[in-house]
């Protein structure tokens, strides 16, 4: 499709359809119900240890802080937890499912980069659609580890101090 056009051009027409492909997948994950995270595909795999093989093998404490992130109205930051209830904790689990979702769904634009463009020039956009995605669900994927463990130890103490206690920060 965009083989025969020139570089520039071919550039801004990848652009444009990396920008719309992306646009429209936050807009379907801003829609997604909170039923998505009780899927099978965001529960812990065996091989990520509970979440240490990101650690030991990525090394992702040393550059997840470092990433870009975006927050939207009423979002969750991950600089650190205004709240530490389990409704905000699940709810806080729920946007990694979704943050997860969409960066995976955004990697989905590789085969349509690299059926409209040369070889090159589909590798190239290839390359920059996952340095933007992956990185991203990985680090949703990470997170998740971390707040299920405290949702864990939020459970415990409530049933230590007694059901029902709301535990707030």
């Amino acid at each position: 499709m965009l083989k025969n056009l020139s570089f520039l051009n071919m550039f801004l027409w990848n652009l444009f359809i990396i920008g719309v492909w992306h646009l429209t997948v936050f807009l379907a994950g801003v829609k997604l119900p909170h039923s998505i995270s009780r899927k099978e595909r965001y529960a812990p795999k065996e091989w990520e240890h509970g979440g240490r093989w990101y650690r030991d093998k990525l090394k992702i404490q040393l550059w997840k802080d470092r990433v870009p992130q975006h927050i939207g109205k009423d979002g969750f930051s991950k600089e650190h937890l205004t709240d530490i209830s389990i409704d905000y904790v699940d709810e806080f689990i729920f946007e990694t499912c979704r943050g997860e979702w969409v960066h995976l769904k955004n990697c989905i634009c590789i085969v349509v980069t690299m059926l409209i463009n040369p070889l090159l020039v589909g590798i190239v956009f290839s390359f920059l659609i996952m340095l933007g995605n992956l990185p991203f669900a990985v680090i949703q994927r990470y997170n998740r580890f971390r707040l299920q463990v405290l949702r864990k130890k939020l459970l415990r103490d409530l049933r230590a101090n007694g059901v029902g206690q709301t535990v707030t920060a």
